[in-house]
């Protein structure tokens, strides 16, 4: 039976796109127009890996021109495709304060009818943004701050209903009105002109997705790091580098320990592996930056066969809303992710018959998006035991298999991140209890994953803490591009089935 499930993987892996392109309609087709634009953009960043793919395992392989041509078409698309829908929400946005009057002068519609009805409890365990409230343990806000607190609410933003004590601040539940987005600048900007930055404003969803506001003291923000973590980051970036060495000399054929003498023939190799991680890195601060955002050392992750996992980087910032979660957690995998691509298919274009390095031709069968690549650019010497390749082809693989460990949809990796801010904190809860089942799994034929699960299970399976405002979801575009991510991370992990691989001419 296993083996007949592996032997449909990459056609179960199409499957899959399609079948999370068809959950992304139906998901979109409430919101209209709008929706439905947004949707296509999914489609036409997911249709030329489809076909590819798709074609790949019927034994049909796209010319590589035809292959880059898709590409810019259906990146030219999705651009037309964004500016199309950001005109519609715009018309949409325009419309609306006149819908909003008509509204007003229903008297079905009163902005007290429902603060009549009983509210639910304010109980939020996780994947929940708030945790169960404990009356009994809460600090009393000053009574000049509450009062003053108390006195941002109104009926054109947030009609507050009730007050409980929270920790060092307070809940208040009641009806939010208008746009989320408005309504929490609105109340936000009235707060900071009363009490400056001593509180935060939280507005999020209790378990019954009713939003509350939720005010905390400033003093609760992420603390910056100490010495003795700014030191563990030091350390971790010496070893990991030496891992980086080390995972260069086995690639040249020797252990660097046991030949420290040959050290300067892995440096160039060693540095085009940190070379790629510093990409990820720095699109993340950059990013970062943009918003106003501040982020932690990164705490890289050495590993001797592949030299590192990457970093684990922490926010020492309240993350505003979804869109800035999103924008630094894909910045770091995207810049990675398109250097290694773009330095595998300069390798693929730069391999000939006396290459420096000489793999067997099974070595391909390791990932779906490199060997269907690979068979592509260097056809014919597939199908030889050895295959002679550039240095290059070995380090874009590297750096596509550290981008797809990173983009993983698990606690705070950047996956895990992603998909936090575009389906919210409940379905990343779950998807990060899925990505420790598979690496479960995956750790009985490989060591690697067995590493990487305890990595995730003792130290980034918590989700990111809750933004300021975390009721407003990232557009479609974000979510399209969401899509992509963790489509080109399941098929640059998954292998190459026997018979595939046999059809496509990879190996003997």
């Amino acid at each position: 039976m296993f083996t007949a499930i592996t032997e449909d993987l990459t056609i179960l892996t199409v499957a899959f796109g399609v079948g999370f392109l068809a959950w992304g309609f139906f998901r979109a087709r409430p919101l209209g127009k709008v929706g439905i634009f947004a949707w296509l953009q999914s489609v036409v960043l997911m249709l030329p890996w489809l076909l590819f793919l798709g074609l790949a395992a019927a034994g049909v392989m796209l010319n590589l021109t035809i292959v880059l041509l898709l590409l810019v078409v259906s990146t030219g698309v999705y651009i037309a495709l964004g500016s199309q829908t950001r005109s519609l929400k715009q018309s949409a946005a325009e419309a609306q304060p006149v819908n909003a009057i008509v509204q007003s002068n229903n008297p079905a519609e009163s902005v007290f009818n429902d603060s009549t009805q009983p509210e639910p409890s304010i109980v939020s365990p996780e994947p929940n943004p708030m945790p169960e409230v404990d009356t009994a343990d809460a600090v009393p806000l000053p009574p000049e701050d509450l009062k003053a607190i108390q006195g941002i609410f109104g009926i054109d933003t947030f009609f507050a209903t009730e007050t409980i004590p929270y920790q060092e601040g307070a809940i208040f539940r009641g009806n939010l009105r208008g746009d989320p987005e408005q309504a929490y600048t609105k109340l936000s900007e009235s707060l900071k002109t009363r009490l400056g930055e001593t509180y935060r404003l939280f507005l999020v969803e209790n378990q019954d997705e009713k939003p509350v506001m939720i005010v905390l003291p400033s003093s609760r923000d992420p603390q910056p790091l100490n010495l003795s973590q700014k030191l563990l980051a030091g350390v971790l970036l010496i070893l990991s580098m030496l891992a980086c060495l080390e995972s260069a000399g086995l690639m040249l054929g020797f252990d660097l320990f046991e030949n420290p003498n040959r050290v300067v023939e892995t440096i160039p190799f060693a540095a085009g592996i940190v070379g790629i991680l510093a990409a990820h890195e720095v699109a993340h601060w950059v990013i970062a930056k943009r918003h106003n955002v501040r982020l932690s050392l990164p705490f890289f992750i050495p590993t001797l066969q592949i030299g590192s996992f990457g970093a684990l980087t922490k926010f020492l910032s309240i993350l505003p809303n979804r869109n800035v979660l999103f924008d630094v957690a894909f910045a770091g995998p995207a810049a990675g992710g398109g250097l290694s691509f773009l330095v595998l298919l300069l390798g693929l274009l730069l391999s000939h018959k006396g290459s420096l390095f000489q793999l067997p031709s099974e070595f391909f069968q390791g990932s779906i998006l490199v060997g269907t690549l690979a068979r592509v650019v260097l056809q014919e010497p597939l199908k030889q035991p050895i295959v002679d390749v550039h240095p290059f082809v070995v380090l874009g693989w590297l750096g596509l298999v550290i981008t797809a460990l990173n983009l993983l949809p698990a606690g705070q990796l950047d996956g895990g991140r992603i998909v936090q801010a575009v389906y919210g904190r409940k379905i990343a809860s779950r998807t990060t209890v899925g990505a420790l089942i598979v690496l479960g799994f995956a750790s009985f034929v490989n060591p690697l994953a067995f590493y990487w699960a305890l990595i995730l299970l003792f130290v980034q399976r918590d989700l990111e803490r809750p933004c300021l405002n975390e009721l407003t979801e990232p557009d479609d575009a974000r979510a399209a591009l969401c899509l992509l991510a963790l489509f080109l991370m399941i098929v640059t992990l998954l292998p190459l089935t026997p018979s595939l691989a046999g059809r496509l001419g990879i190996g003997m």
